[in-house]
C-alpha cells in the first residue's frame, strides 16, 4: 500500500467501503487505489515500472500511456533501471513516480520534451593543405 500516495487511498478507501457490506480486505483496498489511478489515466505504480523498462529507445520516441511513467524513467536514470536487477530498481522507481503522481492527482499537466535533433549543416572537407596547416596548429598549441 506504500506505493499509493495518500491521496489515491484515501479515494480507494471511500470507494471500497461504499462499495462493500463489510470492512473491504487488503486486496480489495489495493484493487480500488488501483482504479482510482486509472481514473486519472495513470497505470499502477507496478504497471508504470514495467513499461518504463520495456520501452524502446529512443525513449522519448516510445507510445508511454502516460508522460508521467517517461519523466518517473529519466529521474531514475534509464541505464540504472536497464543494468541493475529489479530489487534495485523498483523502489527507486516507485519513489520517482509516485512524486509525479501526486503532482498529477493535484492536476500538474506533463509533457515528453521533444528530441533535439543535431545540427544540419553542410561540411565541406578541408583540402591537404587546410589539413596540414591545421594539424601544425594543434601540434604547436599541445607541444607534440
Amino acid at each position: 500500500m506504500a506505493e499509493f500516495p495518500p491521496e489515491v487511498l484515501l479515494r480507494g478507501a471511500k470507494v471500497a467501503i461504499e462499495q462493500s457490506e463489510y470492512l473491504p480486505t487488503l486486496h480489495r483496498m489495493i484493487e480500488s487505489c488501483q482504479r482510482g489511478l486509472s481514473d486519472f489515466g495513470l497505470p499502477s505504480p507496478r504497471d508504470a515500472y514495467l513499461e518504463a523498462c520495456n520501452a524502446t529507445s529512443p525513449k522519448q520516441d516510445f507510445s508511454w500511456s502516460h508522460p508521467a511513467i517517461y519523466l518517473a524513467g529519466r529521474d531514475s536514470d534509464w541505464f540504472f533501471l536497464a543494468n541493475n536487477t529489479e530489487n534495485l530498481t523498483w523502489p527507486v522507481f516507485r519513489e520517482h513516480y509516485q512524486k509525479y503522481v501526486k503532482r498529477a492527482l493535484a492536476g500538474e499537466q506533463f509533457v515528453i520534451p521533444e528530441r533535439k535533433a543535431l545540427e544540419q549543416q553542410p561540411s565541406t572537407p578541408m583540402d591537404t593543405e587546410a589539413r596540414k596547416a591545421a594539424l601544425k596548429e594543434l601540434r604547436a598549441k599541445t607541444s607534440l
